[in-house]
């Protein structure tokens, strides 16, 4: 999650929080974005975590999808893996298929959001 309040790393998941949901930040420069503790890394969560939005680089993804791939493995957690508009990677696809975790990939949560329950948003 961004400090920058300009870019969707951080105005999505805040976004969400008004939504009711519960955002867990990682950021290995912050100690706490919108009032909630900062994490390095996933692993580091000790709440559950039902779905991780990534909002790295394509090429990043990979790498991100082998710390879901471990905390899957020993937490039993995460559910679903997003990826923000703009973000694809097939490889990373291809893993959360092998895991059974749905993957979402180029959509934007907060616009899906809007769409899916407009008289909410």
């Amino acid at each position: 999650m961004s400090q920058n309040p300009e870019k969707p790393a951080h105005y999505v998941p805040l976004f969400l929080a008004t939504k009711g949901y519960d955002i867990i930040p990682i950021n290995p420069h912050a100690d706490e974005i919108i009032g909630r503790q900062c994490y390095a890394q996933l692993m580091e969560i000790r709440e559950g975590i039902d779905i991780v939005q990534v909002f790295r680089p394509s090429d990043q993804v990979p790498d991100v999808m082998e710390d879901v791939a471990l905390r899957r493995n020993e937490r039993r957690d995460i559910a679903v893996v997003w990826l923000q508009e703009g973000i694809k990677n097939r490889k990373a696809q291809r893993r959360a298929e092998e895991l059974g975790i749905t993957f979402v990939q180029d959509r934007c949560m907060q616009k899906e959001f809007k769409r899916v329950f407009a008289e909410r948003g």
